[in-house]
């Protein structure tokens, strides 16, 4: 069976967890790490390359593993569903 997550471009990854997911970067380290806080969430550091795409394994991992959200509603937030 293949992964229903899609691959993401950084950015996108980014704003799928600022905007959909509340986080807000707290800070930066060495321009392509960034630790990101969101109320309620765990802290995360996400490693931000520009233009870099990241495969749907790693998208899924971000938002299962690290966000903590299930299956469906990590496939609702990436697809912009929420």
């Amino acid at each position: 069976m293949s992964n229903p997550f899609p691959s993401l471009k950084a950015a996108a990854m980014l704003r799928v967890l600022t905007r959909e997911l509340g986080y807000q970067v707290a800070r930066e380290a060495g321009g392509s790490h960034r630790r990101l806080v969101a109320e309620g969430r765990p802290p995360l550091t996400f490693a931000f390359h520009q233009g870099a795409t990241l495969p749907p394994g790693v998208v899924r991992d971000i938002l299962m593993k690290q966000v903590g959200l299930d299956r469906q509603t990590a496939l609702k937030v990436v697809r912009g569903e929420r």
